[in-house]
């Protein structure tokens, strides 16, 4: 159970004081982490770039006793049909030999520097490929896959995996409503060795959290024949997107969820945001609204309801 150090804003010492506060309360943490296309196409080297960012955090986390989860996110995270906005801006994309070449790059000085316990090499692929161009879907199997045929010649020991959108997964994005799985995307990335989840069930139509299926996640984790981790998420604490919600509605949210992740056995669960964002970062026109009060503290640290139903699932024994 754990949580990414994504500050209310971005300022050293607050995230530094949410780290402070979420130890006590998680066993892991997650970096959920763009590849830094600016960086590495102005030539710093990737090893230099992870140094200085990715290696001091997880290097932060272990002095608390914390595992560490990385998830590298090759394509814009606030817009799956559309690649990463600095290859944008600098007219590329991930169609290029040379930017899979940096990509692969990045990954192995993450693999090797920061020897995450699971690294996850691409961020919601059955999303990815029912929005973005076909081509640039192919364009991530195939640097995926080249990455992951590399670590394993460097005799990386991370578990690696990719994410999948559970909505996108059960029919629940785009009106269709018919389970679609992960076949596609065990086929796409036979590498992988766990499968990660990324869950926001109040955009996929549910109205309350009592609505998830037992099986939300356990069927996943039975078609896939592999282990499960739920790698970003939520339930807001307050009304978005044309639904409504509260600190009570997330604080159930987060109790149900608790029973899906029994249910398919997981080995563990994220959340993104352990504090909500505040709305002086919001860009114009952004989405970030909808996830703005995901956090199980406010942005003021202070706890919301649903903290204690988490304090109560990490006070269990943790299975080995």
């Amino acid at each position: 159970m754990g949580f990414s150090p994504i500050p209310p804003k971005p300022e050293i010492g607050l995230l530094l004081a949410g780290v402070d506060s979420f130890r006590r309360r998680a066993d892991a943490a997650i970096l959920h982490q763009s590849v830094p296309w600016d960086a590495l196409l102005a030539g710093i080297p990737p090893e230099s770039v992870v140094g200085s960012n990715e290696l001091g955090l997880a290097n932060l986390f272990r002095t608390y006793g914390l595992r560490v989860v990385v998830m590298v996110d090759p394509t814009d995270g606030l817009a799956r049909d559309r690649e990463a906005p600095e290859l944008i801006a600098a007219g590329r994309s991930v169609t290029e030999p040379e930017i899979q070449a940096l990509y692969r790059a990045y990954v192995r000085s993450v693999a090797t520097l920061v020897a995450p316990d699971y690294l996850g090499l691409v961020a919601e692929t059955n999303l990815i490929r029912a929005a973005a161009p076909d081509s640039v879907y192919d364009a991530l199997v195939t640097m995926a896959n080249a990455a992951a045929a590399e670590l394993g010649i460097l005799g990386v020991t991370s578990t690696l995996s990719v994410s999948v959108q559970v909505e996108v997964a059960w029919g629940r994005l785009g009106g269709v409503a018919t389970y679609a799985g992960v076949a596609t995307d065990l086929t796409d990335f036979p590498f992988i060795e766990a499968l990660g989840l990324s869950s926001y069930p109040y955009l996929g139509g549910f109205a309350q959290p009592e609505d998830l299926p037992l099986d939300y996640y356990s069927r996943l984790a039975t078609d896939a024949g592999l282990p499960v981790l739920v790698v970003e998420g939520g339930w807001p604490s307050t009304s978005v997107g044309g639904g409504s919600s509260t600190p009570a509605m997330q604080a159930r949210y987060i109790a149900r969820q608790l029973e899906l992740l029994d249910a398919a056995g997981a080995k563990g669960v994220f959340q993104l945001t352990y504090a909500d964002l505040h709305p002086s970062i919001f860009p114009p026109g952004s989405i970030l609204p909808l996830f703005a009060t995901l956090g199980l503290v406010d942005t003021a640290l202070a706890p919301k309801p649903a903290l204690a139903v988490w304090d109560s699932a990490f006070a269990r024994p943790r299975r080995p």
